[in-house]
């Protein structure tokens, strides 16, 4: 038996050669809870553990190569709740989960019918399911992340439909819908540069970049398929790249949605967006 806050100091140190010390202690923590069952409160009481080192060596290997910890353990936190993750699927951000905290907060009716295009690990389309207690189904182009996303709502007894769709080329089969909600690509490829390798190196391009042409296409390509998908009423929310908030505002405005906001995440930068659908079909 080995003493797990000795062993949580050992791998400390072994990440501090390419990470800062708190972002290593915080990898740590994660590596050792989502691969070895030790909580913080363990390493903290010093309990005592029986850790594979071999299979630790491995991990942490992968780690110093800047491999995401999320992929590395297969485990993402989001909305407190453990999500099972691996690289067809984007690592779930911060600013997603209060993209989520806005909504529920915002529609507090049992029974809603919603939608979440480009649905990655199901993230949103399982927090709003068990949240609003909603009906909810998630679409995605990638039959990778669609397979996560599908073990993650058994798992967490989510409920939530998940369907192949390529929104830029394929209309949804959607009436009624009272929320419609996306995370779209929305990285320019002319921002790789300005880019970690952590999140070039491993997490799926098709999830995170967009042409430099027409940075907004799936905006536009959602916001018309939500005129004729939601209900007259319904909502739209977008998560948005932040230099992109006054341009998808304008669109909206355009085709016609009413009540259209642009929200700031914790760190003050426009991420989100959020508008009223007041087409009559």
């Amino acid at each position: 038996m080995q003493n797990v806050k000795q062993i949580w100091e050992e791998t400390t140190k072994v990440l501090e050669k390419v990470y800062e010390r708190r972002e290593a202690e915080n990898i740590s923590y994660l590596l050792l809870e989502d691969s070895f069952s030790v909580t913080r409160a363990d390493i903290i009481a010093e309990k005592k553990s029986e850790i594979d080192r071999i299979k630790l060596k491995g991990l942490t290997t992968r780690l110093l190569k800047n491999e995401p910890i999320q992929y590395v353990t297969g485990v993402a936190d989001f909305f407190g709740r453990k999500f099972k993750l691996a690289s067809g699927a984007l690592i779930p951000r911060p600013e997603t989960e209060e993209l989520c905290e806005l909504i529920i907060n915002e529609n507090k009716i049992a029974g809603l019918k919603v939608l979440d295009i480009g649905t990655g690990s199901g993230c949103i389309a399982i927090t709003l399911s068990l949240e609003l207690n909603a009906s909810v189904e998630g679409i995605d182009v990638s039959w990778e992340a669609l397979s996560i996303a599908q073990a993650n709502s058994n798992t967490l007894n989510g409920g939530v439909l998940f369907k192949s769709c390529n929104i830029l080329v394929e209309e949804l089969s959607h009436y009624d819908l009272d929320i419609l909600v996306s995370n779209p690509p929305y990285i320019p490829f002319k921002d790789q540069s300005k880019m970690r390798s952590n999140v070039l190196d491993y997490e799926p391009e098709i999830a995170l970049f967009v042409s430099d042409d027409n940075p907004i296409i799936f905006y536009k390509t959602i916001a018309k398929e939500g005129i004729r998908s939601l209900k007259p009423g319904g909502k739209l929310y977008f998560e948005i790249h932040e230099n992109y908030g006054e341009e998808i505002e304008a669109h909206l405005k355009e085709i016609g949605y009413q009540d259209i906001k642009i929200h700031q995440d914790m760190q003050g930068k426009d991420r989100m967006i959020s508008a009223i659908n007041s087409a009559n079909r």
